[in-house]
């Protein structure tokens, strides 16, 4: 599987902003303007909690929300997405993903229902584009290349409508930025794209409204900070552009581990190693000072899991088993299965990069095999077909 079908498949999803017209249609009390007011409040709240990794209280808040207004498609829609930002996490059990797709499919059902009663209803559109695109990555998951192009095809189509109604809607550059950016590059790489595509993708427009959206949306702001970042560490390898975007992600979003890991990355592609060391060295002091023994473990492991990439990104592939096999003999499955995954799928590519071909496929095996690889698999499948080379980023993953 290509990088670009790889990370294509974690990115294409959406984050759709509230409109205030789906509070119209719901029931209200007292001010209703208030009460708008409050509901947007709410529902940012929660959005920040997502990137935060407060899945719990995220969920908790569009919970009620979407008992509040039964009729709202946000808080649907957004259950979903904790449901995704979990299973991205790591928790990839065949229950979660279960309820992810649940979730989504409940959320297009009640867009398409929407647009049924009213044709020019722009959040409904809006709400069927996000929902779709995710839909998309899925088939993605399954290597169904066509269906995934179709997906998104339609859920660039519902974005446009929705533009078309709301001209100065900034929350559509998300979506419209990532179809652009992906297809330029993977026209490239599946050739069929190519002959499908009747408005070819364009890289360097879809790089600006990704950047447009960083800047001027609300609702999707950080979901296309963090795109961005993916794209210019794993894409571009331009991790000078990617540096600023994450460090500001470390700040808005302290409790997520993922951030901090891979503002140490870009210090260790930038040969910045006082740097690489200060943000590992913020890492362990979070590890020291948690509340409970599972969260400083968790911290950790992560610490450990960046000094790996390091060494492996250095050429010291005894040190980073060394610290790998060391993540392992911390496992918890149950509070942090993506450090037991990935610190295997990265035993597999330092067999490769030592030319260990048949140790290498053995491990690739056991990540495949796993009931929950926490989106490992992905990577396995691909480099089970293809072994991973000196200067891959994704060794930096």
């Amino acid at each position: 599987m290509p990088k670009v079908v790889f990370l294509f498949f974690f990115l294409i999803g959406i984050l759709p902003r509230v409109f205030a017209a789906d509070v119209d249609t719901t029931r209200a009390k007292g001010d209703l303007n208030y009460e708008k007011a409050v509901l947007h409040k709410e529902i940012l709240k929660g959005i920040d909690m997502i990137y935060n990794s407060q899945f719990s209280q995220a969920e908790d808040i569009f919970r009620t929300i979407a008992l509040s207004f039964p009729d709202m498609t946000a808080p649907r829609f957004y259950l979903a997405m904790v449901s995704w930002s979990r299973l991205a996490s790591g928790y990839w059990y065949p229950s979660m993903v279960e309820q992810f797709r649940e979730r989504l499919d409940h959320a297009i059902d009640m867009a398409r229902t929407k647009i049924e009663l009213n044709p020019s209803d722009a959040e409904s559109y809006f709400f069927l584009g996000g929902a779709l695109g995710f839909k998309g990555r899925f088939e993605l998951m399954r290597e169904r290349w066509f269906a995934s192009f179709i997906l998104a095809s339609d859920a660039v189509t519902y974005l446009n409508k929705c533009l078309k109604i709301e001209p100065e809607n900034k929350e559509v550059l998300l979506g419209l930025g990532i179809y652009e950016y992906y297809t330029a590059r993977m026209s490239g790489i599946l050739k069929f794209l190519s002959y499908l595509l009747i408005r070819k993708g364009d890289r360097e427009e879809g790089l600006k409204k990704l950047h447009k959206a960083a800047k001027h949306a609300v609702y999707s702001a950080s979901e296309a900070q963090s795109t961005l970042v993916h794209i210019y560490m794993f894409m571009e390898e331009e991790y000078e552009k990617a540096l600023p975007l994450v460090s500001d992600l470390v700040e808005r979003y302290p409790e997520t581990s993922r951030y901090m890991f891979l503002k140490g990355v870009c210090h260790a592609m930038m040969e910045e190693k006082d740097l690489f060391e200060k943000t590992r060295s913020a890492i362990m002091y979070k590890a020291l000072g948690s509340p409970s023994t599972v969260e400083s473990l968790r911290w950790e492991r992560i610490a450990v899991y960046l000094t790996a990439a390091y060494a492996m990104l250095g050429g010291n592939f005894d040190q980073a088993k060394v610290d790998l096999d060391r993540i392992l003999k911390m496992a918890d499955p149950d509070n942090d299965p993506s450090m037991i995954a990935w610190p295997l799928l990265k035993k597999a590519m330092i067999h490769d990069l030592l030319k260990e071909r048949e140790q290498a496929i053995d491990v690739y095996r056991k990540v495949l095999d796993m009931e929950n690889a926490s989106g490992a698999q992905f990577l396995a499948k691909r480099y089970l077909a293809n072994p991973i080379l000196k200067g891959d980023p994704f060794i930096g993953y």
